[in-house]
């Protein structure tokens, strides 16, 4: 409940100071008075007022301006200052709002119980306070989910079970859906990744690599092969010098049997030549070998290009492959017998299909939640049709149909209900969506009706209704008048009104009027406390302080307080 609304150099007001009470309060004035200031004041409070809007809240030739109001608790509100951290006090909620101009901009600040807040926070808390309700408002029926929140408000506990129920299977869903997506795109990286390593491994099977010098092997031989004709020339060449000599000389063979001839002789005058005659009969021998070593060394070198050429691309593979991977072969077969015990492929597999089997179960779980909400949000769709339209029609609207579409969706935490409110004003006219064929008159008494079949169901907020009663009846306005006296039983309620009918049902009465004083304008407002005050105020808006008015508008407020 609003207690008490406190204003600082707002608009035409330079201050003033109100409280108020349960039940029903009405504003009353001239046109241009002001009435609706107190309203806009209380939405500027709770998070509107925003830029240019706030530069016209300030009250002329003034650079700061204040609005504070006390509002009483209620468990939803008490149970959100908990969760933002903001400790409940004993006494009321205090909100206040400042806005200070600086050059050419104007800033603001906002407090809870004298905590700075932001925005955002305000936002948030403003449907635990307080609704309002304009002639002609159709933002508050376009706002994305409005339609579906007023259903599940109506609806009550069982909606609010359910939707908790679906809002819960529809996360697990989505929790197991996108493990079970992430698993799949795992296992297509780790399916291609598989591919390049299985690619791989055929590449270094298809080369048989075993000895990790193979390529320094392979360069012996080749660089053997290559040089075939000078190396059988150098071996004759070596051979002829050791075993034929060169150009009719003796060979070195023929030299040291005559060197070891000559010591023979001379070991006959000194047995002390006996070890070099043995040294040289070793190196003879040692010759011999060379020589007989060579002969089969050159026996074998025989130019063979086929060999060769079988060696060179050998080696070119290699080298190849070693530049392609950027590792040496002794590396690379170590590669190649790693990846040969890698390519086990089931526990992946079995992981995937344990996702899946908790995707499908998770899925039917959603299923079956929100098709158990969209059952009682039916339900809960005809009960609201038929009170409803049990509530327009003494509102000058018995011709119209209204009805509750409600279709699926792609599941979300709201469930998986489109939902719509459908209208239709005059008879032969289909039902189309409210906010789209619903005048400005409509669209107000639709919601003061709405918010009637809600007030059962709606957290204890404090009701605003700004003039929806413009432009009826006198019939329509008592109607109108009567419902806002039975939605003051539940909670608070205020309206700005033109009409004596609505006023005179009122349990709280301000009037609001507009002076000018030294050539400055200033609104005041003033409650009007005692039977003769209310009397003249109502035969103002009756059309004159007359003696037939005065009667006429005193047995209206003598039918208020009955």
């Amino acid at each position: 409940m609003l207690t008490g609304l406190r204003l600082e150099n707002i608009a035409l007001i330079d201050a003033l100071d109100l409280s108020f009470r349960p039940g029903f309060t009405v504003l009353t004035g001239e046109t241009g008075a002001g009435k609706s200031l107190l309203l806009d004041a209380l939405d500027a409070l709770l998070g509107g007022a925003q830029g240019g809007e706030g530069l016209r809240l300030l009250r002329p030739g003034c650079e700061r301006a204040r609005i504070e109001a006390g509002f009483s608790f209620s468990e939803p509100v008490r149970a959100w200052l908990i969760e933002q951290e903001l400790e409940p006090e004993d006494c009321d909620l205090i909100i206040s709002r400042e806005w200070r101009q600086q050059e050419d901009r104007i800033r603001s600040r906002c407090r809870i119980n004298g905590v700075i807040v932001n925005r955002a926070q305000l936002l948030e808390l403003r449907p635990l306070l307080l609704e309002l309700t304009v002639q002609g408002q159709t933002q508050q029926l376009a706002r994305p989910g409005q339609q579906r929140r007023w259903l599940d408000r109506f609806g009550g506990e069982p909606i609010a079970e359910s939707l908790l129920a679906a809002r819960s299977a529809v996360r697990a869903w989505k929790a197991a859906a996108a493990a079970l997506d992430t698993a799949r795109a795992d296992q297509q990286r780790q399916q291609l990744d598989r591919q390049r390593r299985l690619q791989l491994l055929e590449d270094l099977e298809a080369a048989q690599l075993d000895d990790p010098h193979e390529r320094q092997r392979l360069q012996g031989e080749q660089d053997r092969l290559a040089h075939a004709v000078r190396l059988q020339e150098g071996v004759t060449t070596v051979s002829g010098r050791l075993v034929e000599g060169l150009e009719g000389a003796p060979s070195v063979l023929d030299h040291l049997a005559a060197i070891e001839q000559e010591l023979q002789h001379l070991q006959g005058f000194d047995g002390g030549l006996q070890p070099w005659l043995e040294c040289c009969a070793g190196a003879a021998q040692l010759l011999q070998e060379l020589a007989s070593g060579l002969d089969r060394y050159g026996a074998g070198l025989e130019s063979d290009p086929e060999t060769l050429s079988g060696l060179q691309e050998r080696m070119a593979q290699l080298k190849a492959l070693e530049r392609r991977h950027g590792q040496e072969l002794g590396a690379l077969i170590a590669l190649r017998d790693d990846l040969r015990r890698q390519f086990d492929a089931t526990g992946v597999e079995a992981s995937l299909r344990q996702l899946e089997q908790q995707e499908e179960s998770s899925r039917l779980r959603c299923e079956q939640a929100c098709a158990q909400l969209s059952e009682r949000r039916r339900v809960a769709a005809t009960a609201l049709e038929r009170q409803l339209m049990d509530t327009l029609r003494p509102l000058g609207l018995a011709q119209v149909r209204f009805g509750v579409s409600i279709e699926p969706s792609p599941a979300g935490d709201e469930g998986a209900d489109a939902i719509g409110f459908l209208f239709s004003a005059n008879p032969g006219q289909p039902l189309a969506p409210l906010q789209e064929v619903a005048s400005g008159g409509e669209m107000s008494r639709f919601l003061l009706a709405l918010k009637t079949c809600l007030a059962a169901a709606d957290p204890q907020v404090t009701l605003l209704f700004d003039e929806i009663d413009s432009g009826v009846s006198g019939r329509v306005s008592g109607a109108i008048a009567a419902l806002l006296r039975r939605l003051a039983e539940q909670r608070q309620v205020f309206c700005v009104t033109h009409q004596p009918l609505v006023a005179a049902m009122a349990q709280h009465h301000f009037r609001v009027s507009k002076q000018v004083e030294a050539g400055c304008t200033r609104t005041g407002v003033t409650a009007l406390q005692d039977s003769s005050e209310r009397e003249r105020e109502l035969a103002e808006l009756a059309g004159g302080d007359s003696g037939e008015t005065r009667s006429y508008v005193a047995s209206l407020l003598q039918q208020g307080a009955s």
